[in-house]
C-alpha cells in the first residue's frame, strides 16, 4: 500500500509542477501583455499630447481670425455708410440741378442772357463738382 501511496504523491506532485509551470507562464505572458499594453498608452498619450497642444495652435489661431474678420466687417460698415452718404449727396445734387434746370427752363423764356449765364454758372459747378468727384476718387 506503501507503494500505491507513494506512486499517488508522486503523480500529485508532477501535476502540481506542471500546474506551476504553466501558470509561471502565464504569469510571463500576461506581464508582456501588459507591458506592450503600458507602451502603447504611454504612445496613444504622447499622441493626444501632441493633437492637444495643435488643437490649442488652432483655436488661438481662431480667435485672432475671428477677431480679424470682426475688425474688416466693421470697417467694411463704415465704408459702405460712406457710400450711402455719396450716393445721398449725389442725389441730392441731381435734384438740386433738376430744379435748377427747371428754373431755367421758366425763366430763359423771359429772359434768355439770364438763362445763358445760369447756364455757365451750372456748368462751373457741375465740373467743379467733377472735379472734386475725381480728386476723391
Amino acid at each position: 500500500m506503501g507503494v500505491i501511496l507513494y506512486s499517488a504523491l508522486a503523480i500529485a506532485i508532477i501535476a502540481l509542477l506542471i500546474l506551476m509551470i504553466y501558470t509561471v507562464i502565464l504569469v510571463f505572458n500576461t506581464k508582456k501583455t501588459m507591458d506592450e499594453v503600458r507602451e502603447s498608452l504611454v504612445r496613444i498619450n504622447h499622441q493626444v499630447n501632441g493633437v492637444t497642444e495643435e488643437a490649442r495652435g488652432v483655436v488661438q489661431d481662431s480667435k485672432g481670425l475671428v477677431a480679424d474678420l470682426t475688425q474688416k466687417s466693421n470697417q467694411l460698415d463704415g465704408l459702405i455708410q460712406g457710400a450711402r452718404g455719396i450716393g445721398d449727396t449725389v442725389e441730392d445734387f441731381n435734384k438740386s440741378l433738376q430744379q435748377l434746370s427747371n428754373i431755367i427752363s421758366k425763366h430763359s423764356k423771359e429772359d434768355q442772357e439770364k438763362a445763358a449765364q445760369a447756364v455757365k454758372w451750372g456748368a462751373s459747378i457741375f465740373e467743379y463738382w467733377n472735379k472734386r468727384k475725381q480728386e476723391s476718387n
